[in-house]
């Protein structure tokens, strides 16, 4: 995936996961509604990318972490929705299994 479409593609694919049309997505995450659904479809495009404001609700929209829009890697991209979805303690836990996993040689 290239770095130009990233964020449009992780953008319609998160999308299209919730059911939500480009209109829907837009209203939702406050876009005003007579400009919501071309503008969730430039930045699909990758016409036009929204300020991180913008992209932080559409991401709350969506329920998913900003940094799933943004990174190329799909590994990491799993990654982050995955982290996304563990409550603190887990999130804790996972920090500490990392930082163990990095000491290993």
């Amino acid at each position: 995936m290239s770095n130009a479409s990233v964020f449009g593609s992780r953008l319609r694919a998160a999308r299209v996961r919730s059911g939500l049309t480009q209109m829907q997505l837009g209203v939702m995450a406050k876009i005003d509604e007579y400009s919501a659904s071309a503008r969730v479809n430039q930045y699909e495009r990758g016409k036009h990318h929204p300020d991180f404001a913008t992209a932080e609700r559409l991401a709350e929209v969506l329920g998913v972490p900003v940094g799933y829009l943004y990174t190329s890697d799909e590994t990491l991209a799993e990654l982050i929705l995955v982290i996304g979805r563990l409550d603190s303690g887990q999130r804790q836990d996972l920090l500490r299994t990392a930082r163990i996993l990095l000491e290993t040689p």
